[in-house]
């Protein structure tokens, strides 16, 4: 299998409990009949995502997102072939307070549209991190 993951951005829309669980349902559920693990930062101004997997699933669940209302201003950082799995583990690991990356004052001034791959990746390489150091127990993929 070739190894491809995509990495994008949004806005919520209606951002509350109820909808980021049917979003992390759906992922999960996509997720693992799809072949495609990875992770989601998400707070109330901002989702980041990271997918991989299979290149046509992960680039069909980036259009997927695309067409979601759930979601506004949709944004591909990357969209590259991968050596290996970051979040091999997690169907969709997610994080709902990543105090870490861009504030809420960043991101209304536009950080996302400025930010560059190696940033977006660095979140979620740190996020790998913590979860890691942590022994997260999440959904797993298995």
């Amino acid at each position: 299998m070739d190894l491809f993951r995509g990495i994008y951005s949004s806005r919520p829309f209606g951002f509350d409990a109820s909808i980021l669980n049917g979003i992390l349902a759906d992922a999960r559920r996509l997720n693992t009949r799809d072949d495609i693990t990875g992770a989601l930062i998400c707070r109330a101004d901002v989702y980041l995502q990271w997918l991989e997997g299979p290149e046509d699933k992960v680039r069909q669940a980036l259009e997927r997102i695309a067409r979601d209302d759930r979601h506004l201003e949709v944004r591909v950082h990357i969209a590259e072939p991968a050596t290996e799995r970051v979040f091999g583990e997690w169907a969709m690991l997610d994080d709902p307070a990543a105090s870490w990356i861009w504030t809420r004052q960043e991101v209304a001034d536009d950080a996302i549209e400025r930010a560059t791959p190696e940033e977006v990746t660095g979140f979620f390489l740190r996020l790998r991190d913590e979860m890691n150091a942590q022994g997260a127990n999440r959904t797993r993929a298995d």
